[in-house]
This record gives structure tokens, C-alpha cells and sequence, in this order.
């Protein structure tokens, strides 16, 4: 061990073989934990010579009452509408905010963390970007006692308050939708696959296709990096498959967005030859011909609810432990996927 380096819970924890959060909750004398398993952390914490974070505690105690918000984009109606939501919530509480964008780069990210740490904000809304596939930036945040929420984008392993959507319920949803409408050989186009919403909407897809008794094809399941040159390669693809599937349920509304494109280019008739849904309902989706089925998010809503309880944490209102707050989505269906209605 490095001379002057500083335990930490996570240290604590590993050595222990119990969570971040069960360390933390025994030294804060939770009622929750057995007398025992407290006494067992509170003696490796002395024989590590934990010592507690206190400048962050001094920071909770002097505010700045300026919060910090890290989103993978700003130009995203999604992402402008949480932020939406935090501003006007925020500013009615008495809180400014800073907003970051991590640009998809998790190296952006780390940075934009160490700005708004130096800069003293009170606490910090995440959303990880798409790279983000290790998470010891997050874990180094806990350590340090700062507090802070993931919204949309989470890591479900860091014992933090977590806003989310019920991403599987509405892939389900959408999935559905189109099952009832006669399709049967659905591709799933997903994001980077260590991405929490690329995870939670193919356990949605695959539970409806489940449902409908329609055998689970893994060569039916196609990732993108979520750019326009890696969207249009799917799209190509997929026209390439055979046999020809009959539908495509795409993980978000930009990546069927550029499908749609793409297939049209090629004379590809929506939904005649194909239906295609996505997920998220950008505005795009409902001006693109045909208008593009998906599922609705309330972004203004998520952001809302996130920063409240990052502030009733900060004023003591919510319990510091950590919870999961879930929203859910509505299904739009719209002309991309009505196979009968377009066929009479």
C-alpha cells in the first residue's frame, strides 16, 4: 500500500466480503444491520485505519447550492428534456446547475466529473455515455462521500439512487405490438450490449417473443455503435438476411430513423415489405414517412423526479440509502408497423 494512501469503504468491503452500502450503513450505526455485523466492520474499519471522508462532510454542510449534470448529449430531445427537468426543479428549490456532456466518451466523462468536484458542486446527476463499460470513476465518487444520482443510463451494481425507465416493459410493449400484427421474424437492433438499456429492452423483446411461443433466433439480435455509418450497415444487413424478416424493433428512435432512410433509399416499402418500430418517440419519429411506431418517455418527468431526490438527500429528507425509482413508458403506435391496416 502506497504511504498516505486513504482507505476507503470499498477497500473495506472487498476485504469483508459484504457491499459499499452495508459497509456504509454500519458505520453510520443503521438500525437495519445485525449488532454483529456491525461490529465485525467497525473493528476492520479501526484495523484499516478507515478514516471518514471530511471535506466532503464539511462540503455538505458549507452548500454551494449549485448542482452538477453529466448527460452523454445535450442536442438529444431526450436528454434536453431531462435536463428540462432538472433546471426548472432545481431553480424552484434554489439551485443552480452545471451541465456537462460526456460526448459518448467515457474519458469525457471522468473529466467532466473531476470539473464539477473541484467546482464544489452539492451533488451529481450521471447519465453513463455508451463507452462507459468500467465504473471505478463511480466507485471513487461513493468513497469520497459524494453524493450522486444515475438516471437512464445506470450502472445497477454502485449502491446509489437509481431513476430509471422500465425499459424491458416497453420493449415488451412494442414487441407485442407488433406480434399481434402478424410479424414473426423480428430483429432486435441493439446498442453496445454492456449498456443498461440495450440489456433491459432485449429482456423485453425476448419476453414477448416467449409469450407468443416464437423461438428465440439469436441471428435476429444485431448491435450498433448507435452511429449513422454503424445504423446504415445494420440496415444493409438486414436486407441481406434470409430468410427476409418481416419486422425490426430498434433500440431507439435515431437508429430506426436511419434504417428508415436507408430502406427507402434501396425502394424498401414501410411497412409493406417491412414494419419497423423504435423507442423513445423523438419528434423525428412522427415527421419521417411513414410516421415511426415507438414507445414514449417522459423525459421531463425522469429529470424532475431525479433531482428532487438528489436534493431531499442533500437536505436530509430521504434516507441516504439507496433506491430505485421507475417510470413507465406508453407505446405509440403509429403507420411504420400496421401491416393490415396498409394491406386492405
Amino acid at each position: 500500500m502506497k504511504k498516505g494512501h486513504q482507505i476507503t469503504m470499498k477497500e473495506i468491503a472487498k476485504k469483508l466480503g459484504v457491499s459499499v452500502s452495508t459497509i456504509s450503513r454500519a458505520l453510520k450505526d443503521s438500525p437495519e444491520l445485525h449488532p454483529e455485523t456491525k461490529r465485525k466492520i467497525v473493528e476492520a474499519a479501526k484495523e484499516m485505519n478507515y478514516q471518514p471522508n471530511l471535506l466532503a462532510q464539511s462540503l455538505r454542510i458549507s452548500r454551494s447550492k449549485t448542482l452538477g449534470v453529466i448527460v452523454p448529449e445535450i442536442t438529444s430531445h431526450f436528454f434536453a428534456s431531462c435536463i428540462s427537468g432538472i433546471q426548472d426543479t432545481a431553480n424552484k428549490r434554489g439551485y443552480n446547475v452545471m451541465i456537462c456532456q460526456s460526448n459518448e466518451s467515457i474519458e469525457q466523462e471522468k473529466a467532466n466529473i473531476r470539473t464539477l468536484v473541484s467546482s464544489q458542486v452539492d451533488g451529481l446527476l450521471i447519465s453513463l455515455s455508451r463507452e462507459t463499460n468500467q465504473f471505478d470513476h463511480l466507485y471513487d465518487l461513493y468513497d469520497r462521500e459524494i453524493n450522486f444520482v444515475l438516471f437512464d443510463r445506470v450502472q445497477e451494481d454502485i449502491p446509489v439512487s437509481k431513476v430509471t425507465f422500465n425499459d424491458a416493459g416497453g420493449a415488451y410493449q412494442v414487441t407485442k405490438h407488433l406480434l399481434e400484427n402478424g410479424s414473426r421474424r423480428i430483429v432486435y437492433v441493439s446498442g453496445p450490449e454492456d449498456l443498461y438499456i440495450s440489456k433491459k429492452r432485449k429482456e423485453g423483446y425476448l419476453r414477448a417473443l416467449a409469450e407468443f411461443g416464437v423461438h428465440q433466433d439469436n441471428s435476429l439480435i444485431k448491435i450498433t455503435d448507435l452511429t449513422e455509418a454503424g445504423n446504415i450497415k445494420v440496415a444493409r444487413d438486414i436486407l441481406h438476411m434470409r430468410p427476409q424478416p418481416d419486422a425490426v424493433f430498434c433500440m431507439i428512435d435515431p437508429v430506426a430513423v436511419d434504417v428508415l432512410t436507408e430502406w427507402k433509399s434501396q425502394g424498401i416499402r414501410i411497412p409493406e415489405d417491412i414494419a419497423l418500430a423504435g423507442f423513445t418517440n423523438n419528434p423525428t419519429s412522427a415527421v419521417v414517412e411513414p410516421p415511426l411506431t415507438t414507445v414514449a418517455q417522459p423525459g421531463y418527468e425522469m429529470g424532475k423526479l431525479a433531482v428532487s431526490h438528489l436534493l431531499d438527500q442533500l437536505d436530509g429528507i430521504a434516507s441516504e440509502d439507496p433506491i430505485s425509482i421507475v417510470l413507465e413508458t406508453t407505446l405509440v403506435p403509429r403507420k411504420s408497423s400496421q401491416h393490415f391496416e396498409v394491406k386492405k
